[in-house]
């Protein structure tokens, strides 16, 4: 397998945390031996400071993108996707909640599996988890998880935590056909995936929830709305 690396960051108003999460990454990057390596920061119409703290990064290679104004994270990752140019593709939080380190975990299971999608999942194993949810974010989690399993069919437990690794074929045909650009595109990706006839597998990773969450109380409930709606685009042939 190819060991080159893009690495997208959907970014909105994340100028204090950039620069630690950057240099956390050139570090793993410096000691994990791919053969080539980038990182792409999605900068999803800011309104701070984050595209100067991406551009200021020196320690490893950073593109930084550019959305037309406020898109949503689903339009920051496929932005990202469609211009990475590693034969392996992951997006991560830009708080780093999933450590960069359990890309490792991730490479591993794609090695051994011979995947073309995986996934990092809190599901799988909770004692993984360092700093849980409030008790009601966690709860709508599993509820939405639910939903997702009876009207979508995936099998996965976990369908929206933010790191997941694409391989590049897979990576261009899934998010080619991607409709929603908010956060229910996991759902939609994974959906598309398996149409598509990728494999795609879900495995265990460490997580942190991390203060300043980007997802508010309407989108969350907006959300839950999501899974119908990929049943209406399958319907109208958007994934063909």
């Amino acid at each position: 397998m190819t060991r080159s690396l893009s690495i997208i960051i959907p970014a909105y108003n994340e100028e204090k945390r950039l620069p630690a999460t950057l240099e956390r990454i050139s570090s793993y990057l410096g000691r994990a031996g791919w053969e080539f390596c980038e990182v792409l920061v999605v900068d999803d119409g800011s309104t701070d400071n984050t595209v100067a703290a991406a551009e200021r990064a020196r320690k490893c290679t950073v593109r930084v993108l550019r959305n037309p104004g406020n898109r949503g994270k689903g339009y920051s990752v496929r932005h990202g996707m469609t211009e990475a140019k590693g034969e392996w593709r992951l997006f991560t939080d830009a708080d780093l909640s999933a450590p960069i380190e359990e890309l490792q975990t991730l490479w591993a299971a794609a090695e051994k599996s011979g995947a073309q999608v995986v996934i990092g999942s809190r599901a799988l194993d909770r004692s993984l988890i360092g700093v849980h949810q409030s008790v009601f974010r966690e709860t709508a989690g599993k509820l939405f998880n639910l939903a997702v399993r009876v009207m979508t069919g995936l099998p996965f437990w976990d369908t929206q935590c933010g790191f997941k690794l694409f391989e590049a074929r897979a990576a261009r045909e899934i998010f080619s056909r991607q409709q929603l650009e908010r956060f229910g595109f996991d759902v939609e990706v994974l959906f598309i995936a398996r149409k598509l006839g990728y494999r795609a597998i879900e495995v265990p990773v460490h997580w942190n929830d991390v203060t300043g969450t980007k997802v508010g109380a309407v989108g969350g409930l907006s959300a839950f709305l999501d899974p119908l709606r990929i049943r209406v685009n399958q319907l109208k042939g958007k994934y063909r």
